[in-house]
């Protein structure tokens, strides 16, 4: 296994550009999952790690060697592909024994590797079917099998679960994840789904328009992003327009005015991705699972309950605040869940919100909740 690092890699098509000086470093033996929407650059860093796309500028680096201009066949990489893109008219074994023949190993060693793929896989008793007699999900991890089978420096995979149901995908999430951890293969996986970035990486990286915005852990991810895009984006998230009315010497403990509601004092505590200064209009945000009704916390604004919805393991109780913003409650099932139109009071602790910068032109989105 190798460490990957790329270094002001940029990447253009025409007058298009689709990356712009990304600078990434992924440690030996992580799990990184480039998070972002359609058109955020993801997949191009993909490929150009694995030598299909040239940059137009800046170098890839695998451990220490400059590969930049190297071809995919030298790498020694292993790729994965969403539509897992086996040979048809071979078995699960042959496709699984492709990369070894192309490398000329011996024919003993060929089968002893293969029959190791076929164990981290469980596709033991399914060596000579052909892929017509697959399911998705076996399909995939023959795919799995024929890309660590040739035992790569670093593992690529592309949405390798998108064209799976999402039962399918929550199992082999899990299955990846402990082939990856059983082999300490470097690997990097792209995808726009959240809760796939968030379960299966030691570390994720958002991406919008060509940019990386942040690298973070999932948990601090989800509980610290830095900006609204990342806080929409990953999760759902209650975003409401405020003033800093005042801030403590080390911008740890700060007063704010909700703006829907006049001179009503919120507090936030703790460090912020940004700063902030007295009278400087931002977001307060908060996860809707932080939040519940009642008046036992300091920070409480006043609401009207729109509906509820029912999801198996809770409530979504979607509120209207003053000022016209939306709010999200999360309540586990077993809680007793508020009327339409009834009146209540939405309360939240200063510790579990966080300011951010009104970067987003906010005022332009429906309400105050991100929809993730």
């Amino acid at each position: 296994m190798s460490s990957v690092r790329l270094e002001g890699i940029s990447n253009s098509y025409g007058n298009v550009s689709i990356l712009k000086e990304v600078n990434l470093k992924i440690d030996e033996g992580n799990f990184v999952t480039i998070l972002g929407a359609s058109g955020s650059g993801k997949t191009t860093c993909l490929r150009i790690i694995a030598g299909f796309v040239k940059p137009t500028a800046g170098r890839v680096f695998i451990g220490n060697d400059d590969v930049t201009t190297v071809p995919p066949y030298r790498r020694n990489t292993g790729l994965v592909f969403q539509h897992y893109a086996l040979f048809p008219h071979m078995t699960v074994a042959e496709n699984i024994a492709y990369g070894l023949s192309v490398r000329r190993l011996p024919k003993l060693e060929v089968r002893k590797r293969i029959q190791e793929a076929l164990h981290l896989v469980h596709l033991e008793d399914l060596a000579q079917r052909y892929p017509k007699q697959l399911s998705g999900g076996q399909k995939q991890r023959v795919a799995l099998a024929r890309a660590v089978v040739i035992k790569p420096k670093v593992l690529l995979l592309d949405e390798p679960l998108g064209a799976l149901d999402l039962k399918l995908r929550e199992e082999l999430q899990t299955e990846i994840r402990k082939v990856q951890q059983a082999l300490g293969i470097t690997t990097l996986s792209v995808t726009h789904d959240q809760g796939e970035a968030l379960s299966m990486s030691d570390r994720v990286v958002v991406m919008r328009e060509g940019r990386i915005l942040q690298v973070d852990t999932p948990k601090a991810l989800y509980q610290v992003p830095n900006s609204v895009y990342v806080a929409r984006f990953v999760g759902r998230m209650n975003l409401l327009g405020v003033t800093i009315a005042v801030c403590s010497e080390h911008g740890q403990r700060y007063a704010i005015t909700h703006n829907g509601i006049g001179a009503e004092k919120l507090e936030v505590v703790g460090r912020q991705p940004a700063d902030f200064s007295p009278g400087e209009r931002c977001l307060v945000a908060f996860r809707p699972e932080d939040a519940h009704f009642g008046d036992d916390l300091p920070n409480r604004i006043n609401a009207v309950v729109e509906k509820a919805t029912y999801q198996g393991n809770g409530w979504k109780v979607d509120c209207t605040a003053p000022g016209g913003q939306s709010v999200l409650v999360a309540l586990p099932a077993a809680n007793p869940v508020p009327a339409p139109d009834e009146r209540v009071v939405i309360c939240w602790s200063a510790e579990r919100c966080l300011l951010l910068k009104d970067d987003e032109e906010f005022g332009r989105v429906t309400g105050g909740i991100s929809r993730g």
